[in-house]
């Protein structure tokens, strides 16, 4: 039995149980990535006559699990090897479209809700023979129904609770449209990290000559809901923030939403500068598209967007355009999402691996060790800048 004991010296603890990670069904080239960047750091650190190598020195932590459906549509879920005991960390996208199955001789895409139910099947498959379960959800399950307005459902919460019930301990979720859904499951772990590190160390190195200072650059918010995201990387950059803010129609809904009028900009002048936008979701993009165009109109120079999840619901076309047109310089997004093949090849795109960072979070949890110095990566980007300047000549 593993039991729990705190070293000195920075040696690592005794882990919580042996490392079990389990990709679902759109998530096995993020696992991959991970479970490459675990074996190698382990290799690294503990040697073969150590007492724990029969669980660290693994050519792979990933666990065979699998979700096979019957001719209705109905699945069930399958354990192919041994959990028990196990720390497991189950990666899942919810976001994930590319997936399909059969279902009376048709072919269907699967949604969040068909993702989130193979989630459950596979916790209720491991039946409590595990030591914890953890679930890693980039993109948190209805985390843009995290409120009620009139009568209306509270999904987000629900699936929390419903994960909280079957006996997942910790949920890790990436740049959540509203971390305070959290409330939902008070005693159990949730984590809502952002990709600020990684975004910012991506436009660095694809734009080694971008002047990162206020007489020459900006951050722009691209709505009021982005602004408290906005306002950390202008302070950790030392830019001034300017926004946007949607003027709606109140009297329509169009898909869900009140549609937006038009876009109105509060800040100083643009003119000249290079800009950067922050955002969560990059849905259809028609948001960004208009602000890119305005802020065109405005004279501003370099346009850069980062998000943590490009979805582009709507395809790449007006993007494209966009690009031709010199109005987007480049777009920076995560692999923690499923992302188009057109997307990954397209010029203007800059992809932001996360695997290293994940397999530095799962490898800290399963230690039981402190998370702080990963959720707050003011440092990192602090020392990032100064090796950079100090690049330049500055």
């Amino acid at each position: 039995m593993f039991q729990k004991t705190y070293s000195v010296g920075g040696e690592h603890e005794i882990p919580v149980g042996p490392l079990g990670i389990i990709p679902m069904q759109g998530t096995q080239e993020l696992a991959a990535l991970v479970d490459k960047h675990l074996v190698s750091k382990r290799k690294t650190m503990y040697s073969e006559d150590n007492a724990l190598s029969k669980h660290y020195l693994r050519e792979s932590y990933i666990i065979s699990a699998s979700c096979p459906r019957f001719s209705t549509g109905d699945a069930k879920g399958v354990i192919h090897e041994t959990v028990r005991g196990y720390d497991l960390y189950i990666l899942a996208d919810v976001g994930n479209y590319s997936c399909t199955y059969n279902m009376f001789g048709m072919e269907c895409h699967m949604s969040p809700d068909d993702h989130f139910q193979d989630i459950k099947r596979i916790i209720s498959a491991i039946g409590g023979k595990a030591r914890r379960i953890n679930l890693i959800m980039p993109l948190l399950y209805a985390g843009r129904q995290h409120k009620r307005v009139s009568r209306e459902s509270l999904d987000c919460a629900i699936a929390l609770q419903e994960l909280a019930a079957l006996g997942v301990e910790n949920i890790i979720t990436f740049d959540a449209h509203d971390p305070k859904v959290q409330n939902a499951i008070p005693i159990k772990g949730f984590e809502n990290i952002l990709p600020t590190y990684q975004i910012i160390k991506a436009l660095v190195n694809s734009e080694p000559d971008l002047k990162i200072d206020k007489s020459s650059m900006m951050v722009v918010s691209p709505d009021e809901g982005g602004l408290t995201r906005n306002i950390y990387y202008a302070n950790i950059l030392g830019l001034d923030l300017g926004m946007f803010y949607k003027r709606r129609d109140l009297t329509r809904v169009v898909n869900g939403k009140n549609p937006i009028i038009s876009h109105e900009f509060l800040g100083d002048s643009v003119e000249g500068k290079s800009i950067l936008i922050i955002d969560d979701i990059l849905s259809s993009g028609d948001s960004i598209i208009d602000i890119v165009k305005e802020l065109k109109k405005r004279k501003a120079a370099r346009i850069y967007v980062g998000v943590t999840f490009a979805l582009f619901t709507e395809g790449l076309d007006k993007f494209h355009e966009l690009h031709e047109r010199g109005m987007l310089t480049k777009l920076f997004s995560t692999n923690l999402t499923y992302r188009k093949e057109e997307l990954r090849k397209a010029p203007w795109y800059v992809e932001v691996d996360m695997s290293k960072f994940l397999a530095l979070l799962i490898d800290t949890l399963n230690h039981d060790c402190s998370l702080s110095s990963l959720l707050d990566p003011t440092e990192k980007i602090h020392k990032l800048m100064g090796q950079r300047d100090a690049g330049m000549g500055k």
